[in-house]
């Protein structure tokens, strides 16, 4: 069989930490996943991406093949299993490759009692799934559907959840095996997200900056109303605090303001804004002439 370097398959260095790997897992996985890529060969590069995340995400995993690699093998390089037939690996170790979605290479180093299954059995591969579900969702939790396989599946979420995490739903993948449902949050047009700290940018009128008052935002659990101090300046940023993503501990939520002048669209709105300027020391040129049609 062929040696696998797991390493180029994720497009990682094999010095790579552990947020590494999962970033280009995730990112690798979104672009081949079979239920919304085009290219031609999505489903066989999913599941080499997901084996190589199977091995080089697991630190026990990943010690025992970076020791098979050290010995030399490189890409393309024949490899055979130690001892087959004898005391290490038997032949009925190796019966049955790609009943678990997984390469030969795959079980032939992992195929055994090492993978936590008892000896001489091969752990099932869980079928994948991907749903992409809104920050509100996220926050709150609750039920929602997803289709999987031609299936309607009924899935609680956990209040909480963050991308990247999984559901597992026992039984309810191919072949009877388990299900998971890897977690990804839909862009929001309103709150962006830094790991549980929700941020959120309002406009604000240069009055409101200057004198201070009360401001109404949006929060994932509703709105409310935020204080802004005297003397306010674009930038600034208020903090509201367990109003981010709901954990243990929750996250904040930082308003970040922005002062932003309204249009002066009628003669009132021009004078103020010239009263405004006189009371600074500036002044401000005549109202032009309107042009002619």
């Amino acid at each position: 069989m062929e040696f696998k370097d797991y390493y180029s398959v994720l497009g990682v260095e094999p010095g790579a930490d552990e947020k590494a790997v999962k970033s280009a897992y995730r990112r690798l996985a979104r672009k081949y996943h079979p239920d919304v890529s085009k290219e031609p060969d999505a489903e066989e590069r999913f599941k080499s991406v997901s084996e190589a995340y199977e091995v080089l995400g697991n630190a026990e995993r990943r010690a025992e093949y970076d020791r098979l690699r050290a010995s030399g093998y490189r890409p393309g390089d024949s490899y055979q299993p130690p001892n087959p037939g004898g005391q290490g690996y038997t032949r009925e170790d190796f019966e049955g490759f790609g009943e678990s979605g997984f390469s030969d290479f795959f079980e032939s180093l992992f195929g055994r009692a090492r993978t936590g299954h008892g000896a001489g059995a091969r752990a099932p591969a869980d079928s994948r799934a991907r749903l992409d579900i809104d920050l509100e969702t996220a926050h709150a939790g609750g039920q929602t559907r997803v289709d999987v396989g031609g299936r309607t599946l009924d899935i609680r979420i956990p209040a909480g959840i963050a991308p990247g995490q999984n559901i597992r739903l026992k039984g309810q993948g191919a072949g009877g095996r388990d299900l998971l449902i890897e977690i990804g949050y839909r862009p929001h047009p309103v709150f962006e997200l830094d790991g549980r700290d929700v941020i959120v940018r309002r406009a604000v009128p240069p009055w409101l900056a200057a004198l201070g008052g009360a401001l109404d935002v949006p929060t994932l659990g509703g709105s409310v109303s935020l204080n802004v101090p005297a003397g306010s300046g674009s930038g600034k940023r208020l903090r509201l605090r367990g109003r981010g993503l709901a954990g243990k501990p929750a996250g904040d939520q930082f308003v970040v303001l922005e002062v932003r002048a309204p249009a002066a669209e009628n003669d009132a709105q021009r004078r103020a804004y010239r009263d405004l300027a006189a009371a600074f020391g500036e002044t401000v040129a005549q109202d032009a002439p309107a042009q002619a049609p």
